[in-house]
């Protein structure tokens, strides 16, 4: 699927100051003199003769690395300043390159593969929002525990290929997380794989649509989240599809749904809730003896 340009960031708050994706091209530094200090922000990729200038602006904070060469993802290291780092559309072994950031305080990863360890993240002391999007070897999320100034984590797939994700235990590490989206993903660990989600003390807001974990998934993040924006599904969702219709979707990854209006739709509707607030009391359990 090729890269969509679409800024996916969730710019409320203040977890992102980086230019939006479509933006990117106006930054190239082609025509930008060396030791420029007007440039703050720059985009560079393999085909850019004069990409070396940017270590000789003074008061570059971010940089975008769009279809790099691997010296370029190399040779970034020695940017120590930057803020902010966008890599898209490159193929690193490895993401060793990314400890020598100290000062990084966003980055987002986009089509990115090559690697599948993102232990390195950990050495991001300042590191507040990150957006990992299409990373096709990556599965074990681990790597990311541990990384105690994160407030903001997006992880996401693409419509027509869904982001291993092998299970959630990694959350744990991130006891400062205010922000959590997870879209287009796939996690076969057994319920209640979600129950890392529901230790985070300090989420605010939760980006989940109903249809990509078991129904009973939601109903623990449901009651165990009850002040957390976005935490709140119930049985069904009403949603519109071609012309006029209306659908009952069913809460839960293969639940089901009903076509609006129907007699057997309503039936449906009964009995899925009330499966749901029977799903819902055996995630009042199993908090209860988490909590123990």
């Amino acid at each position: 699927m090729k890269h969509h340009f679409g800024d996916l960031l969730d710019r409320e708050g203040d977890y992102w100051t980086i230019v939006p994706n479509a933006d990117r091209y106006a930054h190239q530094i082609d025509a930008v003199p060396a030791g420029s200090p007007e440039i703050v922000v720059a985009t560079i990729g393999a085909r850019d003769a004069a990409w070396r200038n940017i270590f000789t602006f003074p008061n570059l904070e971010e940089l975008t690395l769009h279809e790099p060469s691997p010296e370029q993802w190399v040779a970034i290291a020695e940017l120590s300043h930057l803020k902010r780092l966008r890599l898209t559309h490159a193929r690193p072994k490895n993401l060793d390159f990314l400890p020598a950031l100290a000062n990084l305080e966003e980055l987002v990863l986009e089509y990115v593969s090559g690697f599948s360890d993102l232990a390195p993240l950990r050495s991001l002391a300042r590191l507040r929002s990150l957006h990992l999007e299409n990373l096709r070897r990556v599965h074990d999320f681990g790597g990311l525990a541990g990384i105690e100034s994160l407030r903001y984590l997006s992880i996401q797939g693409t419509l027509d290929w869904k982001q291993p994700v092998d299970d959630f235990e990694f959350i744990r590490g991130l006891p400062n997380l205010e922000f959590l989206e997870l879209w287009q993903f796939a996690c076969k660990a057994p319920f209640p794989a979600a129950l890392p989600l529901v230790g985070l003390k300090k989420l605010k807001r939760l980006k989940l649509t109903w249809n990509m974990l078991p129904t009973e998934e939601y109903a623990l993040l449901e009651v165990g989240l009850p002040g957390v924006a976005g935490a709140r599904w119930g049985p069904y969702t009403q949603f519109p599809y071609s012309g006029n219709e209306q659908w009952f979707e069913f809460t839960g990854k293969g639940a089901g749904r009903a076509k609006c209006g129907l007699a057997s739709s309503d039936r449906k509707c009964a009995d899925f809730t009330q499966k749901y607030e029977l799903l819902k009391q055996q995630a009042a359990k199993v908090l209860a003896a988490e909590r123990r």
